[in-house]
């Protein structure tokens, strides 16, 4: 890091940044590094993933979620696993092991159960484990699957989300329903919004129900808590828990939801609710923002409600701040209103004197605790990025991942001090790999700013060598491509096939201000290319080991968008490119995509209010200066960006003579998730990559 950025860090987050970047990339080395293997995207695939850490009322345990690939069944599967915080020398020690998955643990009040999700029985139903020994134990058996669910404080109250027809009275209708095959297989629309990420609008809802225990088995007839609002809850198609929230008494739920009506595809407007656990109508608690309002959280006492709120309509990428409304007296303030970071997840701690939450910050993902009378934010984890989080009284519990390791679990006392490495699930895994080095580097940028940006070395890597390049450009656009660890696209899978790879956090990415987050909106081709090139020369003239002569650029969505803008306006310094999922006709794209919302406000208005700004920078208009080899991927089921675009690019290569490839995935969207079309991916992506570049590193 530069010095100037950790001078400025208050001495107790300095010592604690210092000493994780001694412990969080550190990995067992039993092997001698040339008896290591490189890093291969069969290893990628086989690692476990850790996730949703879950700390025990007593503070003695943590539950959480372990992901591992079952390669037969080209699927992933989870499992619940648990582990002894108190004792020394305690291992994980796996709860549960069945085909189907196990996952979303959720611990009750008196620590006696863990509730989970499970598709054991051929549906996703609530289930729960006996903490002091036994079987699993179904506490749902709805006709329907369980989308989501959360335990009350008082053990007796189970909120779970179901997706059902608005006009069925009951469960059984709507399972009756989705059972029926009509002969005629046309389905009319009133309104659009008619697919969404990877899925058609079947005209079901997700909605909230209340379930009443007795003896851990269901009991009465299911409340309706959202019935009488046009909007799913939680959010699809990522929306989940965190969505709403039980008050400690348990008499009432917050949650947020946006009314879909005619405006959902252009609105960004969800807003807090609260309603009766035992029913009735909800209550807007942010009807005078127009803007995203999300994820509730109760304080310990439940005297006060808070939620990330941004403030301007349409924006996804807005700064979220903290609200806190003091349900006593009605009044509400910004907590982080003069902190210039965008708040991501958050919890109160036990005695609600903290918030803790995770925030981007300078290519990292840090944990923060943020004072609630003063809004003083404090950092409590250094460099990495920060999956999941538990809040217990004396401990956090964490999943930190870097670029050289997938999430693994830490604690942090709730007080702060140093951190404590928990025994890592994928320890044997790395102990017989090599991994390539990361650097983060910062450079002069669009208008002289500071922009950030990393390296990561070839695994294979020799002093006096010089290596190809794989130049990433990260989508989004506002995200970060930083010091975390990706399924997707990771750096170490090139790193294990020889290439050293860059990566800029160009002007759009947050964790540096929200004016730089702004800076990229109207100007998808302008400052970000300019921070591409600039960044690309810094990085060949800081580090010698760097083939400017062998460079291939790649990217997907908003990346992908940029290789064929790059294409036709900064080809010169490529070998060849790779474009996944990438837009070529940003006017089309205005009128076929989903989220209205984000192209609308990226080009300030429709394409038919402002069609100049869908031109400015808009690749299809450059087609006749590609001349560059391309690889084209992209998921048939992608309904962010439309397969149509690339099948675009690739016919104008094609007619141009261009040296093109075409890789379609009929089962996948705008990620590629499947094992085995994974595996496919990096080798086509990276056999691309060798054939324009050259195999293996060049002499200096």
């Amino acid at each position: 890091m530069p010095r100037s950025f950790l001078a400025n860090r208050a001495p107790a987050a300095l010592a604690t940044w210092l000493a994780m970047s001694a412990s969080a990339i550190v990995l067992p080395a039993p092997l001698l590094a040339a008896e290591r293997t490189p890093f291969s995207v069969q290893d990628l695939i086989r690692l476990k993933r850790v996730s949703d850490p879950a700390i025990s009322p007593d503070g003695r345990t943590v539950a959480f979620t372990v992901r591992e690939t079952d390669l037969p069944a080209n699927r992933g599967r989870t499992d619940l696993w648990s582990l002894d915080l108190t004792t020394k020398g305690a291992m994980p020690r796996r709860l549960t092991s069945h085909p189907e998955n196990d996952g979303s643990a959720q611990w009750s009040s008196d620590g006696r159960y863990l509730y989970f999700l499970s598709s054991r029985d051929g549906s996703s139903q609530v289930w729960r484990l006996p903490t002091a020994g036994g079987e699993a134990q179904p506490v749902t058996k709805l006709p329907l699957e369980v989308g989501s669910f959360k335990l009350a404080p008082d053990n007796v109250k189970l909120a779970v989300s179901v997706e059902v027809f608005a006009d069925c009275p009951d469960f059984a209708c709507t399972a009756e329903r989705l059972g029926s095959k009509p002969q005629a297989s046309g389905t009319t629309y009133d309104r659009i919004f008619v697919r969404h990420w990877d899925t058609w609008d079947d005209k079901r809802l997700s909605r909230l129900f209340i379930l009443t225990l007795q003896d851990g088995a269901v009991v009465g007839e299911p409340i309706p808590l959202t019935n009488s609002l046009d909007a799913d809850v939680p959010s699809r198609p990522f929306g989940d828990a965190t969505e709403y929230a039980f008050s400690p008494d348990s008499s009432t739920v917050a949650f947020n939801a946006r009314i879909k009506g005619k405006s959902e595809p252009w609105s960004t407007n969800f807003d807090i609710y609260e309603v009766p656990a035992q029913g009735g109508e909800p209550r807007n608690l942010t009807a005078d923002n127009p803007a995203w309002d999300a994820q509730p959280v109760y304080s310990p006492d439940g005297s006060a409600l808070a939620w990330r709120s941004m403030k301007r309509a349409g924006f996804e990428a807005d700064r979220f701040s903290i609200m806190l409304l003091d349900r006593n007296s009605g009044t509400r303030r910004a907590l982080t209103e003069t902190w210039d970071r965008s708040v991501d997840s958050m919890a109160f701690s036990t005695d609600g004197k903290v918030i803790y939450a995770t925030t981007d910050q300078f290519g990292q993902h840090p944990l923060w605790s943020i004072e609630t009378k003063s809004g003083k934010p404090t950092m409590l984890t250094g460099p990495g990025h920060v999956d999941g989080f538990s809040v217990g009284e004396r401990d956090i519990v964490f999943a930190l991942a870097s670029l050289k390791s997938p999430a693994e679990l830490y604690t942090v006392a709730t007080k702060g001090g140093a951190l404590r490495e928990l025994p890592r699930i994928n320890a044997d895994a790395f102990a017989r790999l090599s991994i390539g080095e990361p650097e983060q580097f910062t450079f002069a940028g669009a208008n002289g700013e500071t922009v950030y940006a990393y390296v990561v070395k070839p695994a294979d890597y020799v002093a006096g060598k010089r290596y190809p390049v794989a130049f990433i450009v990260h989508g989004g656009p506002q995200v970060s491509f930083g010091n975390a660890w990706s399924y997707r696209w990771n750096p170490q899978t090139f790193a294990g096939a020889g290439f050293a790879s860059v990566f800029v956090d160009f002007h759009g990415s947050p964790g540096y201000g929200q004016a730089f987050t702004d800076s990229i909106s109207g100007d998808w081709g302008g400052k970000p290319l300019e921070d591409l090139q600039h960044g690309l020369t810094a990085a060949l003239e800081k580090y010698s080991w760097l083939d400017g002569k062998r460079v291939c650029a790649l990217g997907a969505s908003y990346g992908g968008y940029m290789m064929n803008w790059m294409a036709g306006n900064w080809a010169a310094p490529f070998q060849c490119f790779v474009t996944h999922a990438g837009i070529f006709d940003s006017r089309a794209m205005g009128y076929s995509t989903e989220e209205l919302w984000f192209d609308e406000w990226e080009h300030g208005g429709t394409p038919y209010e402002t069609p100049a700004a869908y031109e400015k920078h808009n690749p299809v208009n450059h087609v006749g200066q590609w001349n560059k080899p391309m690889l084209v991927i992209h998921g048939q089921r992608d309904y962010r960006v439309p397969y149509s675009q690339s099948i675009s690019a690739f016919t104008a290569l094609q007619r141009r003579g261009v040296p093109s490839r075409l890789l379609i995935f009929p089962d996948e969207n705008h990620w590629i998730l499947k094992p085995a079309n994974s595996v496919q991916w990096y080798e086509e992506v990276l056999k691309w990559l060798g054939q324009w570049t050259g195999a293996g590193p060049a002499a200096e």
